[in-house]
């Protein structure tokens, strides 16, 4: 339907902001910051071929705990990356605070799991929550992301409050999709309509790609208000 077009081109867009906003970000040369940028890429090309093909539907796939590990692996795998000194860890520290902060504004686009609650196509409390949880998230990216560029009074703490209530958010969207689909043994809330649109295009783009981008950014700022929110590093050459 249409609603699942805008969705698309919603998601793709926002994607590519998340991709070309980090891999710009990063203290590399000009050739390393474009191989991280079509990393990025590959894993969402992936995503999206799961998701066009079936492999984690509900009924025909791998269902909803297939999504939970399209999830947790690659998020898991790289949060390791980012914390290893040989590894991510320096780049890490050299992207700019405000920028892993301000990138959450995409999340703005959480308004369409509101709708598609209204429409009928998502089940409550799932579609609320996390909808309203990210579009609160996305409208107050940008204003703490310019309080810590300004050093504003008490910007530490309030980016630390931001930051806790960004991720919060995610793991209860996440756990509160998994026991609204059918075909897992952690289902607790039945009754129609369910979670399994999640599981396709486009809609899966949100748990598969974007929620592990956005949970590794603010994974990133507790390491950097931890290490002291400093200066990012020069960029290398």
């Amino acid at each position: 339907m249409l609603l699942d077009l805008i969705g698309a081109v919603a998601l793709t867009a926002a994607s590519a902001t998340v991709i070309g906003t980090l891999a710009s970000a990063l203290p590399w040369s000009s050739g390393a910051r474009l191989r991280a940028a079509l990393a990025l890429s590959l894993w969402f090309a992936i995503v999206a071929t799961l998701a066009a093909g079936g492999a984690l539907d509900a009924t025909r796939g791998a269902g909803p705990l297939g999504v939970a590990a399209a999830v947790s692996l690659p998020l898991v795998l790289l949060a390791v990356a980012m914390f290893h000194p040989r590894l991510l860890a320096p780049a890490v520290e050299a992207i700019p605070l405000d920028v892993l902060v301000g990138l959450n504004a995409v999340r703005i686009l959480g308004v369409f799991f509101i709708v598609l609650y209204a429409f009928g196509r998502l089940p409550a409390p799932f579609a609320p929550s996390a909808g309203w949880g990210d579009v609160l998230v996305g409208l107050t990216a940008l204003p703490v992301a310019h309080r810590i560029v300004t050093r504003a009074r008490g910007w530490r703490g309030l980016a630390l409050a931001w930051n806790t209530f960004g991720l919060l958010d995610l793991g209860v969207a996440v756990s509160l999709g998994v026991t609204s689909s059918p075909g897992t043994p952690l289902r607790i809330f039945f009754g129609e309509p369910d979670a399994s649109i999640m599981s396709g295009l486009p809609w899966l783009l949100v748990p598969g790609f974007l929620v592990p981008m956005f949970a590794l950014t603010h994974i990133a700022v507790f390491a950097r208000l931890r290490s002291g929110g400093s200066a990012p590093l020069p960029a290398h050459v």
